[in-house]
Parts: structure tokens; C-alpha cells; sequence
């Protein structure tokens, strides 16, 4: 029986937090809180809400100072050769969603620095591709089903894995799935390599975006509701294969894409005003 990585357990951690949310929600919400919430596409707002500030418990006492730890002790060249052996692991999953929404020319591209970097690459560890003018681009399953005109659904907040929706839940798990490495780890019982792939990739995304999404945090009157606004914005970009001029506010399970931009504006939201841009 094959071990799949992470994603796959999103749904049990769906469970998990909805009943902890319920003790830990400031309020029941009332007629106004509900119609407002479904009014923004968000009608499990105050569970959300509630696994959102767990959430943010786990970041400032784990996963920034792992982040941080991270950053000062892997010098630099060293990090962006790990990244670019996650992104090619990757790869194959690229190529398939690339193939599916009927972009040719992108999977050309995908295939074609697979092979390279597989090769002359040393399997990954360096991104020869960009060098010789085949930039990276990420792919997934949630964009495909949104090429395909499937509705986003729901938006939720996934306990550890932070802000996603239903449609992008249920990409996630179909990637995994699709993920030749994922099989691999299976058919080999080497469940550790599935989690320190993802660990490794949330890490490393994660301190990629600390100034960024702290800054945020700072100027926000409602982090929550930008976050939300954020999230939304940066996989609308994607879907329009658009490189988001957005920090990645994903801790695991996405893409950090290339070095989050200097400034950025987050669009407000019905209880968080416009960011201004740094």
C-alpha cells in the first residue's frame, strides 16, 4: 500500500480543526457575521478563524525561528540548489497539469528542463535550464480544475498548511497522488522522504516570506481578512499563469515561486484596508 505525502492528510486535519475551533471561536456568529461570510466566500469564517490563530501560534513559536535557523546556517548557494531539486522533483506534476489545461508550450518547457536539469543538472541540484533561457514556472492540480471552470468553493484554513479552498484541497490530494516521488516513497515505505520533502519546501518557502508577511501583519487591522485577500489574489495570478507580485503566505504545500518582490499591495477586504506598498 502506497504512503502518500502531506496533502493527503489535509482531510484529517480538516476534521481535527474544525473540532477544535468550535472551543476555541470567540463568538457563535450571529445573522449579520453569517451573511457577511457567505457574502465573501468565506461562510466557515469563524472556524476559520479560529484554526487561523492556532495557526499563527505554530508560526511565531516553530516555523519562523526554524525558518530563520534555516536561513543563517545553509548558506545561500547551498539553499538555491535545494530548491531547485524540489522544484524538478516536482516536475512531472508541472508537466501533467501543463499538458491537461492544453498548454503546450509550457509543457515543452517543463519536459524540456526536466531533462536538463535531471542531467547535466546533477538530478536537480542545479537550475541549468534558466541559465540557457527556460525559466521555472509552477503548476498544480487547483489550477487546472479552475482552467477546467470549476468553482473555488469554500475558502478554508487547513491547520500546520494554512489558507486554501476546496477546489485547491482537492487538487492538492490529486497532485499527490500524480507524484512520481510520492509513488516511489510507497512502494519503498520511505514515508519519512515524502515528510521531509514537504517540511523541507515548507521551510524553505516560509523564510522566503518572513519580512514580508510580518510586515503585513504589522499594518493589517484585520491579518485574518488579509491574509484571506492575499491568498485569493496570489492564486488568481496562477490560474492566469502570471508570475504574483504577492509574499507566499502558504507555509507548506505550495511554491514560494522566485524571492517575494520588495513591494507589494494587498486589494482590501471587507474588514481589512488596502496594504501600502513598502
Amino acid at each position: 500500500m502506497r504512503v502518500c505525502r502531506l496533502p493527503l492528510l489535509l482531510p484529517g486535519f480538516v476534521a481535527v480543526g474544525l473540532a477544535v475551533s468550535g472551543c476555541v471561536s470567540p463568538h457563535p456568529p450571529g445573522a449579520a457575521d453569517t451573511a457577511s461570510a457567505v457574502e465573501s466566500g468565506d461562510p466557515l469564517e469563524d472556524t476559520n478563524r479560529g484554526i487561523f490563530s492556532l495557526n499563527q501560534a505554530v508560526d511565531h513559536a516553530v516555523l519562523v525561528p526554524v525558518a530563520k535557523t534555516y536561513r543563517t546556517v545553509v548558506p545561500p548557494p547551498v539553499r538555491q540548489s535545494l530548491r531547485a531539486f524540489l522544484r524538478n522533483l516536482n516536475g512531472p506534476v508541472i508537466f501533467l497539469n501543463d499538458t491537461l489545461q492544453g498548454h503546450l508550450d509550457l509543457a515543452a518547457d517543463t519536459l524540456g528542463r526536466l531533462a536538463i536539469n535531471t542531467t547535466i543538472g546533477i538530478g536537480g541540484m542545479f537550475d541549468v535550464a534558466a541559465i540557457i533561457g527556460i525559466p521555472y514556472h509552477s503548476n498544480d492540480m487547483g489550477i487546472t480544475l479552475a482552467t477546467w471552470g470549476f468553482a473555488d468553493g469554500p475558502y478554508v484554513v487547513i491547520p500546520i498548511l494554512g489558507p486554501s479552498n476546496v477546489r485547491d484541497l482537492i487538487g492538492q490530494v490529486a497532485d499527490s497522488f500524480a507524484d512520481p516521488g510520492d509513488y516511489f516513497a510507497g512502494q519503498h515505505h520511505l514515508l519519512w522522504a515524502a515528510i521531509a520533502r514537504s517540511a523541507t519546501s515548507g521551510i524553505d518557502v516560509r523564510s522566503r516570506n518572513i519580512e514580508s508577511l510580518a510586515d503585513i501583519e504589522k499594518t493589517a487591522l484585520d491579518y485574518y481578512a488579509t491574509i484571506r485577500s492575499l491568498y485569493r489574489q496570489r492564486r488568481a495570478a496562477q490560474i492566469r499563469h502570471e508570475q504574483p507580485n504577492l509574499p507566499n503566505p502558504t507555509p507548506i504545500g505550495g511554491d514560494g515561486g522566485s524571492e517575494p518582490a520588495i513591494s507589494y499591495t494587498v486589494a482590501p477586504s471587507a474588514k481589512s484596508p488596502e496594504v501600502p506598498a513598502k
